[in-house]
């Protein structure tokens, strides 16, 4: 039997019956395999850099100094220490007319650092390791930041009121690790270093980190006291991270972008599933003959079964190891983009992802290609003279529902959610019926148009659209799928920029300014009048620790961000007036002259996430003085308008004791940025964040992850054309016989042509307007009722998908019928 099934094999091999099935195997394999390497060298990279990723064994993170006496403690358990500040401050270079001035992440770090891993430093175009620190009043700094401030090796960088002599260039810091997404590049000096720049006071948002490393005994002792002293006495904004943590906010990231990705491949997967079984459709069809000479033969219905069965088996190994290939070419295409995000060399992939993928192959074909290839096991002998077809038994259908059962189940597999993957499910499935519903539709429609024009090529192919209409649907839904996909992640992705960009006043600030001191303000102020009359905020930075009788604990909340709100301090504020574009939604704004107790207003956002409500009693935590305030109004902020806001603002009576540094924010011509330049040297203290150059940051990071879902949704439409050639093909011997019997009746080879022409312009057009009509319907949606924005529909997008849609449609016509009038009229009636 496996002798016949190889026989068999490559005689359907040689007659091109199993090629389309291997392309499409290996494109659903592909768009999967693709996404599982790439996360399976980032998920092996976070495993072999775990110790590297933290610096140390155990890593304690806060936002208020280190207490003494935990590093006294860990020195009698015989730990190694180490420390380190990190903050974002300004950096300063040239002098005069040619200074300038970043934002940059200034990390200070003591002897020892780091304790796990070693730093990189770049000599030419190689890297060492050392165990070393910048020496006194030496910095070292990222590459990017070399760039940006065109300085070389040996000149100065002023870093508050301090001078510095920039002495290496950072390559790699083993506890930045894979971090994603560090915007502001790194300047580097000696804890020691640190008082002179003065750049600490009060009101920083400082991270102070103390790095511990010795026997995992003695470590996870320590570990264990020190929770249990948090715990104890409900200390907030304190984070230890182990080795088996390992970075579990990374651990976090890499997991939801691995179901994102999946389920962008899965729904490549689906359409090339669909193809699968629509090529395995035409296969049973072109094999009824020839299994009915073989049950004449003496073949029982096991044998027959076990012959294709078999013949498909091979077919699955090889298009799944095929896909595989393809899936590990393409991976390298997301680490060309989002491998920009990642700090360090990534191991080589594991064996595992091939190994699911070949796995997926084989559960795509048996669910998909299974049914019909059952249906010849019930082929009577009498079918060589008997040209009837029965409908599908029982069974066959049964393994329709098991097709349907497998790809819900990789689904699951894949989303590793079952809520998620269920609904993911359901969302496909609604999706493929209400492109189906609309698309038939679309086509019966058609009917109208048939004497639209006297051309009777334009009426054969009316006629033939309407004649398969369940075909025609199918081709459009898969078309119009991939289409979509692209149109959402280029015209619709440049629209909604566009849009943001106009709903952004042309008069909102680009440059905020913080860490304004007290006896600074009126002179900062004095300076802005250039530009704006500045309004400047007090800004106060506070804990909340108790709302009404309830004192916060690390599970006072379940959601998320709830839990890192009040797990870190808020940057609270107080005034007399509304600010502008604040509305208040409820309650009322505060009299501060009559006020006889505290009382805040809240953003509603904020109170809806911590479940707060008028009347309730929030009490904050001020550098150790507490303050309770009622909420006596919620606000509707408008963030989009650029400006400073604040969370909480409180009455000035309640807050005026309280330490408080000031913000402002202005809009500065690109021809001033000296102005801010000078204000760094007069204010070393300050930190002034450039608006415009951070979202361009954002945006550049957020291009490179569209590129990669860009890349993965190819698959997609690759898939769809698929499934149209399927279509098409799967119709290639009707088609053969109508054209011979029109040609027998009169009609031109070149009207046939012609009506075929007209046929797939008129799906992929249909297809291309569906697919515009979905990405512009997401797209108002993602306006409207997330980003909150005017929305103006283009036609730019329509237009797109009517060209792509049409030369796709093209495309797969003329490879799926371009041999349909190629055949001779005569010898197809025969063959009919």
């Amino acid at each position: 039997m496996h002798r016949l099934s190889l026989t068999m094999t490559l005689r359907d091999w040689r007659a091109g019956e199993l090629r389309f099935l291997l392309v499409a195997l290996m494109i659903a394999v592909a768009s999967l395999s693709s996404v599982g390497f790439f996360v399976d060298r980032m998920r092996n990279g976070l495993n072999r850099d775990a110790h590297q990723l933290l610096g140390a064994d155990l890593l304690v993170s806060a936002d208020q100094p280190i207490a003494a006496a935990w590093r006294l403690e860990a020195q009698k358990r015989g730990l190694q220490l180490a420390e380190t500040v990190v903050f974002p401050s300004m950096a300063l270079a040239g002098e005069g007319d040619a200074a300038q001035s970043r934002l940059v992440s200034l990390k200070a770090v003591s002897r020892g650092y780091p304790l796990r891993g070693n730093l990189k430093l770049q000599q030419g175009d190689s890297e060492i390791s050392t165990q070393q620190i910048p020496q006194h009043a030496t910095a070292w700094l990222d590459p990017a930041l070399m760039i940006s401030l065109n300085l070389s090796i040996g000149e100065n960088i002023k870093l508050g009121d301090q001078q510095f002599k920039v002495a290496q260039v950072i390559a790699a810091e083993p506890d930045r690790g894979a971090a994603f997404m560090n915007f502001a590049p790194r300047v580097m000096l000696a804890l020691d270093d640190l008082p002179a720049t003065n750049l600490i006071q009060n009101g920083s948002r400082v991270t102070y980190r103390l790095l511990l490393a010795g026997q995992p005994a003695s470590v996870a002792s320590f570990q264990a006291y020190l929770q249990k002293a948090i715990d104890t006495e409900k200390l907030k904004g304190i984070r230890l991270e182990s080795l088996e943590s390992g970075r579990p906010e990374m651990r976090a990231t890499l997991d939801r972008a691995e179901q994102f990705l999946s389920l962008v491949g899965l729904l490549s997967a689906l359409l090339a599933a669909v193809a699968v079984a629509m090529a395995a459709r035409r296969f049973m069809l072109r094999h009824v003959d020839a299994c009915a000479m073989l049950r004449c033969l003496g073949l029982t219905q096991n044998q027959v079964t076990s012959m294709y069965l078999i013949e498909f088996f091979m077919l699955g190994v090889a298009g799944s190891s095929a896909g595989v290939v393809l899936g590990f070419a393409g991976h390298y295409a997301l680490l060309e983009w989002l491998g920009k995000l990642v700090g360090n060399q990534l191991p080589p992939a594991s064996w595992l992802p091939a190994l699911q993928g070949v796995l997926t192959g084989l559960l795509l074909l048996i669910g998909f290609a299974l049914p019909p290839i059952l249906q010849l096991r019930n082929v009577p002998h009498n079918q060589v003279i008997r040209r009837a077809q029965d409908a599908p038994q029982a069974m066959t259908l049964l393994s329709y529902l098991l097709g349907l059962g497998m790809f819900i189940a990789l689904l699951l597999w894949q989303a590793g959610d079952i809520k998620l993957g269920l609904l993911t499910a359901a969302g496909f499935l609604l999706g493929l019926l209400g492109f189906a519903l609309v698309a038939w539709l679309g086509v019966a429609s058609l009917r109208r148009l048939r004497g639209l024009f006297d051309n009777s090529a334009w009426r054969f192919a009316i006629t033939a659209l309407q004649r398969r209409p369940g075909a025609t649907v199918i081709q459009v839904v898969s078309l119009a799928l991939g289409l979509m996909a692209l149109l959402l992640l280029t015209v619709i992705r440049a629209d909604l920029i566009s849009a943001w960009k106009k709903s952004t006043p042309a008069d909102a600030p680009n440059q905020f300014v913080i860490n304004i001191q007290p006896d600074q303000k009126d002179e900062i102020a004095a300076r802005l009048k250039l530009f704006t009359q500045p309004a400047l905020y007090p800004m106060i930075r506070g804990r909340l620790v108790q709302v009404n009788d309830t004192v916060l604990a690390a599970d006072s909340y379940q959601d998320d961000r709830a839990k890192r709100l009040v797990d870190r301090e808020f940057n609270l504020s107080t005034m007399n007036d509304l600010p502008a574009m604040n509305k208040i939604t409820a309650g009322h704004w505060f009299n501060d002259a009559s006020a006889s107790e505290p009382e805040a207003s809240v953003e509603e956002g904020i109170a809806k996430t911590l479940n707060l409500k008028l009347g309730d009693k929030l009490t904050f935590d001020v550098a150790g003085q507490q303050v309770t305030a009622a909420i006596t109004s919620l606000r509707k902020l408008d963030w989009g308008s650029m400006r400073v806001n604040f969370f909480v603002v409180i009455n000035p009576k309640a807050m005026a004791e309280m330490p408080q540094t000031w913000i402002t924010a202005f809009r500065m011509p690109a021809k001033e940025k000296k102005f801010v330049n000078q204000l760094m040297l007069d204010f070393p203290n300050l930190t002034v964040v450039d608006v415009g150059a951070m979202i361009k940051q954002l945006q550049d990071v957020l291009d490179q992850v569209i590129n990669a879902v860009e890349f993965l949704f190819l698959f997609t439409l690759a898939s769809g054309v698929l499934v149209l050639y399927a279509a098409l093909a799967g119709s290639q011997d009707l088609r053969m016989r109508e054209a011979a019997l029109l040609r027998a009746l009169g009609a031109t080879r070149k009207q046939l042509s012609q009506a075929q022409w007209i046929e797939f312009l008129l799906i992929g057009g249909l297809a291309g307007l569906l697919a515009a009509s979905g990405a512009s319907a997401i797209g108002w949606t993602l306006a409207r009722f997330s980003f909150e924005f005017e929305w103006s529909f283009s036609p730019v997008v329509w237009i797109a998908g009517l060209a792509v849609g049409a030369s796709c449609a093209l495309i797969g016509g003329w490879v799926g019928l371009r041999n349909v009038l190629n055949q001779p009229p005569l010898q197809s009636l025969r063959e009919g």
